[in-house]
């Protein structure tokens, strides 16, 4: 069975695999056995399976695998209006590649650099290290931010500005365990609470207001 994989993985799986290879021909067990267990976990660190993409005008998909830790009233200076924030917290174990969770024009984007909290935590949302996506989608705007956790030190974003994007498109990853935090307007209808755990591409996370 093929594991799709996400194509910045390849840099890490080819070397280990090489490596791991060698070790079992040199019939080194225990060092073979750990950079085998090593491959494994990149391998599915990097996997990128294909979703079911919720096609409903209006719909707002999970920008990232992941548990829901926040939702509440916040602000940002990309954003003109009242919003609620949605934060998504991505384990080792989850699939971290991004998808855009509306279509829409990608407006801007801003990579800011800080620090590698805890990526649970609230303080990681304001100090942490991000890049962060503003999407016009009809009347409304939507703003995505890929955040670096404690482990996770590599950011990485795949679109541009004035780039077209439909629901569920990738757009990037972070490597080795991060935070994800979509911005939608503050009337929005939200369809997830604190604890749910969320596939990117294919958990709906609400629904944007009619009109503007």
């Amino acid at each position: 069975m093929r594991i799709p994989i996400a194509g910045d993985g390849y840099r890490f799986i080819l070397p280990l695999l090489a490596v791991t290879v060698l070790f079992f021909w040199l019939n080194w067990i225990i060092p073979a056995g750990l950079s085998f267990l090593a491959l494994l976990f990149v391998v599915n660190f990097f996997r990128d399976p294909e979703r079911q993409i919720p096609t409903e005008p209006g719909l707002v998909v999970s920008p990232a695998d992941g548990k829901v830790v926040e939702i509440q009233d916040d602000t940002d200076p990309l954003l003109t209006q009242p919003s609620v924030r949605i934060s998504v917290f991505l384990n080792v174990f989850n699939v971290h590649v991004n998808r855009v969770p509306v279509p829409g024009r990608i407006l801007a984007i801003r990579y800011n650099k800080g620090k590698f909290l805890n990526a649970a935590s609230h303080k990681a949302s304001l100090d942490n290290e991000q890049n962060a996506l503003l999407i016009e989608t009809g009347p409304h705007s939507v703003l995505v931010k890929q955040i670096a956790g404690l482990i996770a030190r590599r950011i990485v974003c795949w679109v541009r500005e004035g780039q077209t994007m439909e629901t569920g498109e990738r757009f990037g990853l972070i490597r080795f365990g991060s935070r994800t935090d979509i911005f939608l307007p503050a009337d929005s209808k939200i369809d997830v609470k604190i604890g749910d755990h969320v596939k990117g591409g294919s958990s709906i996370l609400g629904k944007l207001p009619e009109g503007s």
